[in-house]
């Protein structure tokens, strides 16, 4: 059994101020890293706990090259930097029998720690056909079009709403309760990272249950962005349409072809 892991850090258990744990020249960026490093191991020691044979971990954090990989567990490979064709989703494939998504924050415009949507300094919201959806529909979307369920994903409380929104058997480890967008209610390091195993373990026992989750074809993705200048520029993209000042859609007959339009125009709206 092979199982995928996308590891960001916004939904790590004590990170909660932007820059400060977020970028490489933050206060306690190495701290925030260290704990990061934490519960990704304690999603792999629940995958191999459960059976797995293989345990692929993907740093999904702004440049990717957040994870200490010598401090990973040696029974997993950590693919590490960026760019990459599938970005916070690089590893998936038909192979994987699960995906789990570990410090995952909640989509732009929700009460959710450090909560955003591909890139807080331009999007607004993200709609696919329609749905609202952040990084986690939009990730789970990608695992779809190769087949793969997302079995687990671990954050604060309101990742754990949003994910059961559209993902009804996926189970959740709730490391932090939202105060504010930049304050939580933090579980210690060791019981976030027990939560985690726990959770692993007992989302792969039951993976027979859960399913791929995939938007029909044609596939459309909306990005509201959050000036006009920004729509401007991503209207650029070819086949794209503007659809409001602020608003421009992009679709395609695949689910990965119309996301590769979605990060086109998000790169180009810069």
């Amino acid at each position: 059994m092979k199982v995928f892991i996308s590891c960001d850090i916004e939904g790590i258990s004590g990170v909660v101020k932007s820059g400060v744990h977020t970028s490489s020249d933050g206060m306690d960026y190495e701290r925030a890293r260290t704990l990061m490093t934490g519960e990704a191991n304690a999603a792999i020691e629940g995958a191999l706990n459960a059976g797995a044979t293989e345990v692929i971990v993907n740093d999904s954090h702004g440049p990717m090259t957040n994870l200490l990989i010598e401090k990973i567990n040696p029974a997993a490979t950590l693919i590490t930097g960026a760019p990459k064709p599938l970005s916070m989703m690089q590893g998936i494939g038909k192979d994987c029998a699960a995906a789990i998504f570990v410090g995952y924050h909640a989509r732009m415009g929700t009460p959710g720690v450090l909560s955003h949507t591909i890139s807080g300094a331009s999007v607004a919201n993200v709609w696919v056909n329609d749905i609202i959806v952040g990084e986690t529909g939009i990730n789970a979307g990608l695992a779809g079009c190769f087949g793969v369920p997302v079995v687990l994903v671990c954050g604060d409380d309101i990742v754990s709403r949003e994910a059961k929104e559209f993902l009804p058997h996926v189970r959740t480890a709730t490391v932090k309760t939202a105060i504010t967008r930049q304050s939580a209610l933090c579980l210690p390091p060791e019981k976030a990272q027990a939560l985690i195993r726990q959770e692993t373990e007992q989302a792969l026992a039951s993976l027979d249950s859960a399913k791929p989750w995939l938007p029909g074809s044609p596939v459309t993705f909306k990005v509201e962005f959050k000036d006009s200048g920004l729509a401007e520029n991503a209207a650029r993209m070819p086949y794209s349409k503007l659809l409001d000042a602020k608003t421009v859609a992009f679709s395609a007959d695949d689910y990965l072809t119309a996301f590769q339009g979605l990060l086109a125009m998000i790169i180009l709206a810069h």
